[in-house]
C-alpha cells in the first residue's frame, strides 16, 4: 500500500478537528494554545503534501517553515501574556478574564 495525497489530507483533517475542538472546549489558556498549535501543524502537513504531490516543488516547504516560525513567535508572545494574566488574576481560565486593563 502506498501513501498518497488522500492519506495526508485525512491526517491533516483529523489534526485540524482535534485542534478546533481543543480551542473551543478548553478553558485553560495553555490548552487553547496547544489546540492552536495542532491547527498550525495541520496546515504544515497540507503545505508539504501539496508540495510533494501537487508539483509546487520548494514553495510548500518554504510556506511550512514560515508557519513554524510564526507558531514559535505566537507561542512566545502568548506565553508571556498568559504569565501576565496569571500574575494578575492567579489563574489562567480564559472564561473568567474580562479585561487586562488592571
Amino acid at each position: 500500500m502506498t501513501i498518497n495525497l488522500e492519506h495526508y489530507l485525512i491526517l491533516s483533517v483529523i489534526l485540524f478537528c482535534f485542534g478546533i475542538y481543543g480551542i473551543i472546549t478548553r478553558k485553560n489558556a495553555v490548552m487553547v494554545l496547544m489546540g492552536l498549535e495542532l491547527v498550525l501543524n495541520s496546515a504544515n502537513i497540507n503545505f508539504v503534501a501539496f508540495s510533494r504531490f501537487g508539483g509546487l516543488n520548494i514553495e510548500g516547504h518554504v510556506a511550512a517553515i514560515f508557519v513554524i516560525i510564526l507558531a514559535a513567535a505566537e507561542a512566545a508572545v502568548a506565553l508571556a501574556i498568559i504569565l501576565n494574566i496569571y500574575q494578575n488574576y492567579k489563574h489562567i481560565n480564559v472564561d473568567e478574564i474580562s479585561n487586562l486593563k488592571e
